[in-house]
Order: structure tokens, then sequence, then C-alpha cells
């Protein structure tokens, strides 16, 4: 099994937000990076762990946890022109973009702040707190996982 964090900005998708889908389920679109698009389309399997991450707000911090369960396939909002997303150079037959379906977990019991994440030294390593780091989606190792939890 293999443990990520993904991050969205609460107003645009919360924990709620994926909490109350049906099946409590959801696409993940939009993504376009090119390394994280790697990560969803090659690296990123059923059954992986995922803590869902809030970015860009007043307390940016890890909120909750989800589940892989759906690994890559094509971002169809790429294909769509009326789609904040759509990438022109994309198409059915090449694409550009990938996406994963994730299944909410649960919410943490308080958000983990990434101001909490870097007071720690277990953590150095995480890619999250690492300066200069903005990637939207990016690996946690096993040992790093179970020391955020223990957070909790």
């Amino acid at each position: 099994m293999n443990y990520w964090l993904m991050k969205s900005e609460p107003d645009t998708f919360g924990i709620n937000d994926l909490c109350n889908k049906p099946k409590q389920t959801e696409h993940w679109d939009g993504v376009r990076n090119y390394q994280a698009r790697n990560m969803m389309r090659d690296d990123m399997k059923l059954g992986d762990s995922v803590f869902f991450y809030h970015s860009n707000c007043d307390v940016p911090g890890i909120v909750g946890i989800m589940e892989i369960v759906k690994e890559g396939y094509p971002d169809f909002l790429a294909f769509d022109p009326d789609d904040p997303h759509f990438d022109p150079k994309s198409d059915h037959e090449h694409p550009r973009w990938m996406m994963v379906d994730v299944k909410y977990l649960r919410t943490l019991s308080r958000t983990i702040t990434l101001k909490e994440l870097k007071c720690h030294e277990q953590l150095a390593d995480l890619a999250l707190v690492r300066r200069g780091n903005r990637l939207s989606i990016m690996p946690v190792s096993k040992d790093q996982w179970e020391f955020i939890l223990s957070l909790e």
C-alpha cells in the first residue's frame, strides 16, 4: 500500500463536500501539474490511503482520510471547452491529464496544521514541509503516515 497527501482548497472542494457526495466518493479532477499527473497515472493504486489536506485557507492542514477507489484514468474535464480545466491540447486518443476516484473514510478529530507538522523533526523529509513544494499531490512514507496519525 502507498500513502499520499492530496490538497484542495476548502472553498472549492473540502472534506465535507466529499463526505456529502453520493457514496462519499468523487473523482479528483483538475490536476494540471505533470509530476502530480504522473503519480496519479502511474503510482496511485486501489486501496491506497490518502490524507485530505485543506490548503490556501486560514488554517491549512490535514483534515481527513480518504482511500483510492479507482486508479488513474483520463480527466474528462480537459475535453470540455466550457470547463475551467479545459486543455485544447488534450484529446481522447492522447489524454494529457489524469484523475483518480477517492472515497471519504473519516474526518480527523482535529486539524493537524501545517504549522504543527513543520515542528516535528520526524517530518523533516515530508514533501509538504519542504520549502518551495507546491505540488497538490505528494507521497507520504508509512513512518510519516503513522507519526502524523499519532498527532491526532
